[in-house]
């Protein structure tokens, strides 16, 4: 079996070399991503309570209706540049970015460390995880 593996990559140097290739490419952006200010429910508790996090909720109105972390901001992603100005007083604070699945709360993430806020994470898993960790939820 060792053998004929050693004579297909003599065989096919191309082929092995692109899969190595693909197969570091996707190592090295999956630890990039699993890393990149990410935070998990447990650890946005912890900025919640220790060091006052802002934690901002940008689902749409009735998502947020629906059920939401105690204390959280909502600002639907469509309107975060229009409304970015809610979020200066608290530049000096970590804000915790929270969507429906963890998805989508990277672009607002950009848009927030664009803006000068240093200390800006999203929350892994969104409100999906938040929910089947069986933390909390307020709802009005």
């Amino acid at each position: 079996m060792i053998d004929q593996l050693f004579e297909f990559v003599q065989n096919h140097p191309l082929l092995v070399g692109a899969f190595l290739l693909v197969l570091v490419a996707w190592i090295a952006y999956e630890i990039r991503n699993s890393s990149a200010s990410g935070v998990t429910a447990g650890e946005a508790t912890q900025l919640v309570n220790r060091e006052d996090a802002v934690v901002l909720d940008i689902r749409d109105k009735n998502d947020f209706k629906a059920g939401h972390i105690a204390g959280a901001r909502n600002i639907p992603q469509s309107r975060l540049d229009e409304r970015m100005g809610e979020l200066e007083k608290f530049k000096s604070q970590p804000i915790i970015v929270v969507c429906k699945h963890g998805q989508s709360s990277g672009a607002a993430l950009a848009k927030l460390t664009k803006a000068g806020f240093e200390r800006a994470f999203k929350l892994k898993g969104g409100m999906t995880q938040w929910q089947a960790d069986g933390l909390p939820l307020v709802k009005k």
